[in-house]
Parts: C-alpha cells; structure tokens; sequence
C-alpha cells in the first residue's frame, strides 16, 4: 500500500512538472494559426464545462450566487489577467522566457500579501529573494551585454502585469467563498475566466480573423493538449498533492516548470538561451525557493508560500493545517 501511495504520489509530482512546464510550448504552437483569446477563452470554457457537470452528476451542489462571484473575481485576476496575458506575450516573447518571468510570481505574491493593509511584513530572508527575484527579472527584460538582444518591451510589460494580477488572484482566493468540492470550484473559475477571455476576444477584434479552415494540424492539437491536460490534468494533479504532501513540496512546481519551459522551447522551437538567460533564470529561481523555503526553515509552519491559483480555499486551508509535523 505505502509503495502504491509512492508510486502516485511520484506520478502527480511528474504530471504538474511536466504538463505545466510544457503548456508554455504549448501555447506557442496553439496560437501560431489561432487568435490567443479565441484559444484560451474556449480551452478554458470547455475544460471548465466538462468539470463542473462532472461535479455536478456526482452530486455536488451547484455553487451559490455568491460563490459564482467570487468565482468571476478569480477567473477575471488568473485566467483573463493572468492566462490571457501570457498567451497574448508569447506572440512577442519566446516560451522559455515568457516561463522564466511568470516563474517570479511568487515574489509579486509575498510583496502584495505585504503591501494589503494587515498584510504579512516578510522575514529578512524572504527581503532578500525578493530583492534577488527582482534583479533576475530586470536582468531579463533590460539591454544587457551577456548575450542576447533584450525581450520586446510589450511583451515583457504584458508578461509582469499577468504576473501581478496572476498574485492578486491567489492572494484572493484564499479567502473567497467558494463551493468545499474543488472540482466544482475549479470549475466555475474556468468556466468565467474562459467566458472573459471570449468577451476579450471579440472586443479585440479577432472574430474578423477567426478561420477554421486555417487553423493547423499542429494548433489544433495543442490547443486539445492544454484543454485536456494542462486545464484538467495537471490542476487535478496538484489539487491531490495538496491533501497527500505539504504545500511546501507541492509548490515546488515553481521551480522546476521555468526550467522545463527553457528546455523544451530550445529543443522544440529553437529558442536561444542565452549566457543573461541562464543568469536571471538562476537568479529568479532562486530567488523563488529562497522565498519558499526560508519560513519552513526558520519554524514558521503557518507560513503560506505562494500557490497555484483555481484551487479551492477550504482545500488550502486543510492543507495548511496538513503541512505540520508528520505531514507526508
């Protein structure tokens, strides 16, 4: 039994690193023939559809009109904020970069959960990745002289506001009411956040430009590959490792999907990593498990290191109480 709980629990460690880690190419290839919006908006509808009547054929009640607004809030913060400026980005910013920067948004999580008023101020540590995650982050975005010319300054602005608001979203759902299932309350966040994506899409134009006919092979199949594993999952996988590890292991995925990113836009697409790439990749990495690590190491058991977004509160907080000795 032990050696079958091992076994699942290595498999739901390698599904979040590498589906999430991989949903960066991914977004590239899907949006070479779609629109982004278009892609992202639908991907999340259709993934969002398929968990909430899962959810609700086992039973689940549905969710309350409160909870449906505070599912709006945290669709519109992570998947039309967040999600949404990442795949507009990387048709400016290559993959492995676009990753690398969204790798920080645990440094923007501490610095706003500090800046909210009664917000948690940072031990000297964390100060010190955060300062290490911002200089990795200008070191990427800024002209530099190690190799490589700098990122388009659009792309780069899109990528730190989807960061920020990617933070905002998780800081919120801590305390949002949402359905106690989180297959429902994943759910109806993706379900509103691919709704907003589609009203962004047809604000900005695209149904002009939207062919079926033109979209590729390749595209297609992306776009399925984020729909059926990168929104279903891989989310799915990290909402059971909360229940079955501490939060700490589980959000090393913040960690491990830049890298993954990196690798695969070089290997697949040719990207070229840079000597200024690696540097700020190894500054802002680690930066983020500096960040991470410092409150399990100076005792501090009730510290919350940033987290995934789209899981449910109560679950975050069964987690956390979960992290403390004799956790698994």
């Amino acid at each position: 039994m032990a050696r079958e709980s091992r076994a699942r629990l290595l498999l739901a460690f390698l599904a979040v690193y590498t589906i999430w880690g991989s949903t960066y190419l991914a977004i590239r290839v899907a949006i070479a023939t779609i629109p982004p919006f278009a892609m992202a908006g639908s991907r999340f509808v259709v993934a969002g559809l398929i968990l909430y009547v899962w959810a609700r054929w086992r039973g689940t009640p549905a969710p309350t009109s409160r909870q449906w607004r505070s599912a709006a809030v945290i669709g519109t913060l992570l998947l039309v904020g967040g999600n949404g400026g990442v795949v507009w980005s990387e048709q400016r910013v290559a993959s492995g970069l676009a990753a690398l920067m969204v790798g920080g948004e645990p440094l923007w999580a501490v610095l706003l959960d500090w800046l909210r008023p009664g917000g948690r101020r940072p031990s000297l540590g964390v100060g010190i990745g955060l300062a290490m995650g911002f200089i990795g982050v200008a070191l990427l975005v800024s002209p530099g002289s190690l190799g490589g010319g700098p990122i388009d300054p659009l792309g780069a602005a899109a990528l730190v506001v989807s960061t920020i608001t990617w933070a905002m979203g998780s800081i919120y759902s801590r305390q949002a009411d949402a359905p106690r299932d989180p297959v429902l309350s994943i759910g109806a966040n993706m379900i509103c956040g691919g709704i907003g994506l589609a009203i962004l899409s047809l604000a900005s134009g695209e149904l002009s430009r939207l062919d079926a006919a033109a979209f590729a092979t390749q595209s297609v199949l992306a776009w399925a590959y984020l729909t059926a594993f990168g929104s279903i999952v891989g989310f799915s996988s990290y909402m059971w490792l909360l229940r079955h590890t501490t939060l700490a292991r589980a959000s090393t995925y913040a960690y491990v999907n830049p890298v993954v990113a990196v690798f695969l836009g070089w290997l697949v697409l040719g990207e070229v990593v840079s000597v200024r790439t690696g540097v700020a990749a190894a500054v802002i990495i680690g930066a983020v498990i500096l960040i991470s690590a410092m409150p399990y190491l100076a005792g501090r058991r009730d510290a919350l290191p940033a987290v995934p977004p789209l899981a449910d509160a109560r679950e975050r907080e069964d987690a956390r109480q979960a992290s403390g000795p004799g956790a698994v």
